[in-house]
């Protein structure tokens, strides 16, 4: 049977039917075990009853409006953003890439409106990931994203990852607007900025009067233990944030977060979105924060990260001739392989363990937020088995 999608994904065989939990069902019935939870977008785990119920509610009252009109759902949702974080505004999108241009758009815009027209550079780091929009791999540091579409767009530069001096340079560019940096790194091999960093960069874009981009796709929306990585720093929010995956529990929604000063330069008309922030997007993005601010849930989220940990030190203390390193925090982790984990990754799929790679070698582990300490000794104890299959053959 031949396949219209456009060539541009190599997807597994496996076709999947229905999700329960953090568990998903293919067509013939075997259940696995979701450690990747569609790339850390399904926050609260497979049909949520509460965001089915959320979602079924207002698909039989309202579907689309546009934002000609008001939405309610979409104000109370802003409100309750700003009441939880730095930010003074936010303003939703359909994706993450979308809030990356967007933010990228605040950004330039706040120089331009002080009459600083020539500020548009904006600086990012090695091995960064910020979409797949031609801005967001202009802003993105790895060139495969980039190769077939031409140089980056004028402004856009990067420095090494974790290069101080490198920093300290680039950031007096008299045409630098802002820098923009995941707190941690997802597709460069989940990869977390030390806190002192975060400060330390903070400070330097107050010193020289450019503003700071949090890129918290991937880390945020409850993930690493608090509602944005960044929470866990004194001293280092940022002046704009965008925000996806996790924020809709699988539903498509993004979001900006921006101070008042970031959002100086903008007025009426300058910015928009078709979709961006409907009646379904922000009925679902409300019930996804109902359940991830309710009493005790990032709690439990710290607690089964610090089970995950144990198990993820564990394989590395068994098998040091397969693990090098543990990267990331929380529910975002990696096991930083010696060798190329896309292999692993069919391995672990067969036993019924869903997972996902990122650069560095790094093998991928993303759960849904509401997996349990049970789970979690499951997955590491699938992952055991296929190392000690791997040492066998090895020694054979």
């Amino acid at each position: 049977m031949s396949n219209a999608v456009l060539p541009v994904y190599g997807p597994s065989p496996v076709v999947f039917e229905r999700g329960e939990g953090v568990r998903m069902y293919d067509d013939k019935g075997k259940p696995y075990l979701d450690f990747i939870a569609g790339i850390a977008v399904n926050a609260l785990g497979h049909c949520h009853p509460v965001l089915v119920k959320a979602l079924s509610d207002q698909a039989n009252k309202l579907w689309h409006t546009s934002n000609m009109f008001r939405v309610p759902g979409q104000e109370r949702l802003a409100q309750r953003y700003v009441d939880l974080t730095f930010a003074d505004y936010a303003f939703f999108t359909n994706s993450g890439a979308e809030s990356i241009e967007g933010c990228i758009k605040i950004a330039r815009r706040y120089h331009w409106a002080k009459g600083d027209t020539d500020r548009i550079g904006i600086l990012s780091f090695e091995g960064s990931f910020h979409g797949r929009t031609l801005g967001g791999i202009s802003a993105g540091a790895q060139e495969k994203y980039r190769e077939g579409f031409g140089p980056r767009i004028q402004g856009f530069r990067s420095i090494p990852f974790g290069d101080h001096e490198a920093l300290k340079r680039a950031i007096k560019e008299p045409d630098l607007a802002a820098v923009i940096i995941e707190p941690v790194q997802g597709e460069g091999g989940v990869r977390e900025v030390p806190e002192q960093c975060l400060q330390g960069l903070r400070k330097l874009c107050d010193e020289h009067g450019v503003l700071l981009i949090y890129d918290e796709i991937q880390c945020g929306a409850g993930r690493t233990g608090q509602l944005f990585h960044h929470q866990w720093v004194k001293d280092a929010e940022p002046d704009l944030l965008a925000a996806a995956k996790g924020i809709g529990g699988g539903f498509p929604m993004g979001m900006i977060l921006s101070s008042e000063k970031a959002a100086s330069g903008m007025a009426k008309g300058v910015h928009g979105t078709t979709f961006g922030g409907g009646p379904l997007a922000m009925a679902v993005g409300n019930a996804v924060l109902d359940v991830v601010t309710g009493d005790g849930f990032l709690e439990q989220v710290r607690r089964v990260a610090g089970t995950m940990q144990q198990g993820m030190e564990s394989l590395k203390g068994r098998y040091p001739e397969l693990v090098k390193d543990i990267t990331g925090r929380g529910l975002l982790r990696g096991l930083k392989m010696r060798d190329d984990p896309l292999p692993l990754r069919g391995k672990l799929s067969d036993r019924g363990l869903l997972v996902g790679t990122a650069g560095n070698n790094t093998l991928r582990l993303a759960p849904p937020l509401i997996v349990t300490e049970d789970d979690v000794r499951e997955a590491i104890d699938i992952i055991d088995q296929q190392f000690a299959t791997m040492m066998t053959a090895a020694g054979s």
